[in-house]
């Protein structure tokens, strides 16, 4: 969920209306500069990107295709489109890297024309690239890890050059496979924090079979998981407005564990 929430007025949408970035907070997406791969498309992707040093998208990969990581992949178009033509500027052309137990999927992302991949692939907007478990782009090698949540797919990216690992992980990424040893001993692990269990909007209690329990850990088992694959440095993303947390909340929390930060838009980091 951005921050603020359309219309809320509790504390921490208040507060990110009135001061903006870092208290207000866009969709998940990331950047990988070495090779201008952008990661997810949420809606407010355009506005991120246009807010950003960033020049040039090359390769686009998704994690999974719940909304808030595809309602804006209609950025490739805007990106791409040659208005003379309704056809794509060749060299603005991005490269869609997907996993192959996505390709049949990303047809269900439709319009009135039908899916938006077809009619991507036929105006130039993309070149689909299919791949299973890793791919190589020029110095980055990519591992697709897949979560296994039954009917849904979800997948955990690794992310290896000149011997430094970037482990993404933003949502529903449970359960873990902390079981795989490309995901051992990480420089940087990005992962979403997991339920926060006090301090939420109404004075919420999750139940034992809530829902949310079945593709989130608890923060402090996110915490455990990131210490037994023993990564150096843990970024976490994906911050819902009804955990009730401000940004100067989350800055209280790295106070205590020099190995975390939250993550806010804009951020940059060199692993």
């Amino acid at each position: 969920m951005a921050i603020p929430k359309p219309l809320c007025q509790c504390r921490v949408c208040r507060e990110a209306r009135e001061k903006g970035v870092p208290y207000a907070r866009a969709g998940p997406s990331a950047f990988l500069q070495d090779i201008n791969l952008l990661i997810d498309t949420p809606a407010e992707i355009i506005e991120l990107l246009n807010r950003s040093p960033i020049r040039r998208i090359d390769y686009l990969i998704l994690t999974h295709l719940d909304p808030d990581h595809v309602e804006g992949f209609r950025v490739v178009e805007q990106i791409t489109l040659d208005f003379r033509t309704w056809r794509a500027y060749p060299k603005k052309q991005i490269c869609l890297l997907l996993p192959g137990q996505l390709n049949e999927r990303v047809r269900e992302i439709r319009s009135q024309y039908g899916p938006v991949i077809d009619f991507y692939q036929e105006s130039g907007f993309v070149r689909l690239v299919l791949f299973q478990d890793n791919i190589q782009i020029g110095k980055v090698r990519i591992t697709a890890i897949p979560v296994d949540r039954g009917s849904q797919v979800s997948f955990v990216y690794v992310f290896e050059k000149s011997g430094r690992k970037v482990v993404y992980a933003p949502c529903d990424i449970k359960p873990f496979p902390e079981h795989r040893n490309e995901v051992q001993q990480a420089d940087l692990l990005v992962i979403q924090p997991g339920i926060f269990e006090t301090g939420l909007k109404h004075r919420f209690n999750y139940p034992v079979d809530h829902i949310s329990r079945t593709t989130l850990y608890t923060f402090e088992q996110t915490l455990e998981l990131a210490t037994r694959i023993q990564a150096k440095k843990v970024v976490f993303v994906h911050l819902e407005e009804y955990w009730n947390r401000s940004y100067d909340d989350y800055c209280a929390l790295e106070l205590d564990n020099p190995m975390i930060r939250f993550a806010y838009d804009g951020m940059q980091l060199t692993v």
